[in-house]
């Protein structure tokens, strides 16, 4: 049966207020709590963006049996692959079981580009992606590693691991990119709200070789009591993200992603995220994607009332999933 998770949104509120909410959300039934890793909001108007993974210890801490995942980039530019194969064996000991996938990309340039570092075209950083997953899969194995290519460790050694290491999941959100991932990644991540396009993207996976792995989906959505309110927060909250092909991988401020937007219309929000005020229109859009066999779907509402989300979709969305 498929699993959902709430989505911890870091880029929107407090790291304090999204401990309290996680708590809301295993309370209301969800199964799990899912955060991607960004320095940076996609805008001021969201104006968050608290550090993941220190988040991750409090919040597991805080919660009772909530498994978690996280998108983060290995590509040696914030992070060496070896500090995140420390991140991610570190709170598999502390948690066994509860940081059960990882998953990694190849990185936007508002988050990883701070460092200084030239930022590459998408060919070489899959590139660095690959090589610092190696990197990973290997170090949470228990080997000392040294590798010296476009990402570079020498004699690194992970001494604290878990019994059960985390999997490390492969994001990627064309046909062309999940292909590739199928031939090294333990499963998938993808994002979309239309499930013509989802089914295409799994098939491309399981084409390049991830047949018989696990697939994972990040939903977009916005709930409201009226649907003219369901527009207008998603609007407000996430026209940043319906920029499209490079774009949004390689601007490197909020302020040019506002600029990016700034003729993005409410109505072109329908479709890439699922706008309802019904929450039976939302159960069906729901029960389609979960019928194409992902393990798990990821609930992002993009709107700013999180605490009522949370209530109608324990009340509402998820019994009716579930049965």
């Amino acid at each position: 049966m498929t699993r959902f998770s709430y989505h911890v949104s870091h880029e929107q509120f407090p790291p304090r207020d999204l401990l309290d909410l996680v708590q809301q959300a295993e309370a209301a039934g969800f199964d799990a709590a899912f955060s991607s890793d960004h320095l940076q909001p996609w805008a001021a108007v969201q104006g968050q963006s608290g550090f993941a993974w220190s988040w991750l210890g409090a919040a597991m801490q805080a919660t009772r049996k909530l498994s978690f995942g996280i998108i983060s980039v290995p590509g040696g530019w914030r992070y060496s692959p070896a500090v995140l194969a420390q991140a991610i064996a570190t709170l598999g000991q502390l948690f066994p079981g509860r940081l059960p996938w990882v998953a990694l990309g190849s990185g936007q340039a508002m988050n990883e580009a701070v460092t200084g570092q030239p930022w590459p075209d998408k060919a070489e950083r899959n590139a660095r992606l690959r090589e610092g997953a190696d990197i990973i899969r290997a170090l949470l194995a228990g080997e000392t590693v040294t590798h010296r290519g476009r990402v570079t460790v020498v004699e690194a050694r992970i001494w604290s691991r878990p019994k059960l290491p985390s999997r490390l999941i492969g994001a990627a959100i064309s046909e062309e990119t999940a292909e590739w991932v199928g031939g090294w990644a333990d499963g998938l991540l993808t994002a979309g709200s239309r499930p013509e396009a989802l089914r295409r993207t799994v098939a491309a996976f399981r084409r390049g070789g991830g047949e018989g792995k696990p697939i994972y989906l990040k939903a977009d959505l916005c709930w409201a009591p009226t649907e003219e309110e369901a527009l207008r927060q998603a609007h407000e909250q996430w026209r940043f993200n319906l920029l499209g092909g490079e774009v949004n991988w390689d601007l490197r401020t909020p302020a040019h992603f506002e600029a990016a937007a700034r003729f993005i219309r409410p109505d072109d929000l329908r479709g890439p995220v699922h706008v309802s005020a019904d929450p039976a229109r939302h159960v069906d859009w729901l029960a389609e994607c979960a019928g194409i066999g992902f393990e798990s779907i990821d609930l992002h509402h993009v709107g700013t009332d999180q605490r009522r989300f949370i209530e109608i979709f324990g009340d509402k969305v998820l019994p009716a999933l579930r049965a």
